[in-house]
């Protein structure tokens, strides 16, 4: 494709001057990148008043929160792939979520991944420093040759390091909080999830996982003061996406995208400050290099947040492609006040089958048993059917939960017609092609309703029995154990 040649042409033109390992030594901050997995802006600092993160807070006292971060995708790998190179997953092919190891791409020619970059400029390259050395990317890449050793504590005297660790607790299983519980009753659920004791549990047990990362972060920062290291460190918090709940994770929503952006660096960020601006995961590698002082590749599409001369853009975009065996194809495109979403196989339900989804998310059977009884208000119910819209266009101020769709609406026709054009002319740019005929009609059966009633009661009933009342038990198996075993079309 044209595109994709424009790029590594200019990538071929882009000079890479990296700075020897004694030149770059003294002089350049640390950087500690650390990922909360699969999660939101759901801390207290974002406003979520029932979860207790003082680490996390303390940390956005000190340096920025940006209220309105969102990845490229809305899942792990694909959101990992464009946060590590600044790249759209359609400029890298690295789009198709758990691509085969021998499928996946290389990166194009000249460029690097965040690890490779920092290594380039003598810094120590560290994975994991005790957490998830968690890389999970869509591109060719080898750990061992990014990364020089498991924690910071390893570099050499008066060498800078680039940490990069990630805290899985609020990956599915959520295992709660024994410590500090929260109160089912006062959690605020969507408005298009079902108000249920089952639904109630599980969301407060996610908040409360995502407590005891807090407490990981504050040995994290407690370390870093024992070794001295502190006030000379770029920390930034973030996630590969949003929150795994069933029309969030996998889903091009907020709730999907929506991530939260903590940078502390007292020596360029003003502390304290918070920034409403709209952020894409593409600009945080360009924001690293910025504020470590180091040259910023000309072939990055994201922007350093640090660099006052970079204006907002007026949209961000996104994309949603093939989830493990579960084929489906969407784009978006995000501003402040709307957002538009094009469904590429609006012939699919939203709720087609994933092994994932639907082993690990109670709330999915819910929402399943309920639709199957016609017992789902319409609101809810809009993303049980069995197609979806071949376009969908929310007002975030009057509409934040996305639930009326305005797309059809004829005061919104020059909205539409002009977010049409602006997310064809992204597609281009990116190199985002067409689909083929084999990836529409591969991967898991697409049909929908994927079980009977009989049997999402069933389900249901047997996470209520794990989780309800005091939480997770042991003795009882999580229904996933009970998941028959799927086979996948080929693609």
């Amino acid at each position: 494709m044209k595109y994709t040649v424009l790029l590594i042409v200019t990538l071929l033109l882009v000079p890479m001057f990296p700075l020897r390992a004694d030149e770059a030594a003294s002089a350049k901050p640390n950087v500690l990148l650390i990922i909360l997995e699969d999660w939101g802006p759901y801390l207290h600092c974002y406003g979520e008043n029932e979860i207790y993160t003082p680490n996390l807070d303390r940390l956005a006292s000190e340096g920025r929160l940006y209220k309105n971060c969102y990845s490229s995708a809305p899942v792990c790998s694909v959101g990992r792939s464009t946060l590590m190179v600044g790249l759209s997953q359609y400029t890298t092919h690295t789009e198709q979520h758990r691509t085969a190891p021998d499928l996946k791409p290389d990166l194009p020619k000249g460029v690097l991944s965040l690890p490779d970059l920092f290594r380039s400029a003598g810094y120590f390259t560290a994975l994991g420093c005790g957490y998830s050395k968690k890389v999970d990317l869509n591109f060719k890449f080898d750990a061992k040759v990014a990364y020089q050793g498991k924690d910071w504590s390893e570099c050499k005297p008066g060498q800078p390091f680039y940490a990069h660790l990630t805290l899985n607790q609020t990956h599915r299983a959520w295992n709660g909080d024994a410590q500090r519980p929260i109160d089912p009753k006062l959690v605020t659920l969507p408005l298009w999830y079902p108000d249920t004791p089952l639904t109630r549990k599980d969301w407060a047990m996610g908040l409360e996982s995502a407590q005891t990362s807090d407490r990981d972060i504050g040995d994290i920062v407690a370390r870093l003061k024992r070794d001295g290291v502190y006030e000379n460190t770029i920390i930034v918090i973030t996630s590969d996406h949003g929150i795994a709940l069933p029309r969030a994770k996998q889903f091009i929503y907020d709730e999907g995208l929506h991530i939260p952006l903590i940078v502390r660096w007292p020596a360029r960020i003003a502390q304290g400050s918070v920034s409403d601006e709209l952020i894409s995961n593409l600009d945080i590698l360009p924001t690293l290099l910025d504020l470590a002082g180091m040259p910023i590749p000309a072939y990055l599409q994201g922007r350093s947040l640090a660099d006052s001369n970079q204006k907002e853009p007026q949209y961000i975009f996104g994309g949603r492609d093939k989830m493990d065996e579960t084929h489906d194809a969407s784009r978006t495109l995000r501003s402040r006040d709307f957002r538009y979403i094009l469904n590429l196989m609006p012939e699919r339900a939203y709720c087609q089958f994933n092994q994932y989804k639907e082993q690990s998310y109670p709330g999915l059977a819910v929402m399943n048993a309920l639709h199957l009884q016609g017992k789902l208000p319409p609101e809810q119910d809009l993303f049980m059917k069995d197609t979806k819209p071949g376009e969908e266009l929310y007002d975030i101020n009057q509409d934040p939960s996305e639930i009326h769709n305005l797309a059809n609406n004829p005061e919104y026709v020059k909205t539409l017609e002009q977010f049409r054009t602006s997310l064809a002319e992204w597609r281009k740019s990116v190199g985002d092609g067409d689909l083929t005929s084999e990836f529409r009609s591969g991967g898991w059966p697409s049909t929908y309703p994927t079980r009977p009633l009989a049997e999402w009661l069933n389900i249901e009933t047997m996470w209520e029995n794990h989780i309800l009342n005091d939480g997770p038990k042991p003795d009882i198996a999580r229904p996933a154990q009970f998941f028959p075993e799927r086979t996948s079309s080929k693609e």
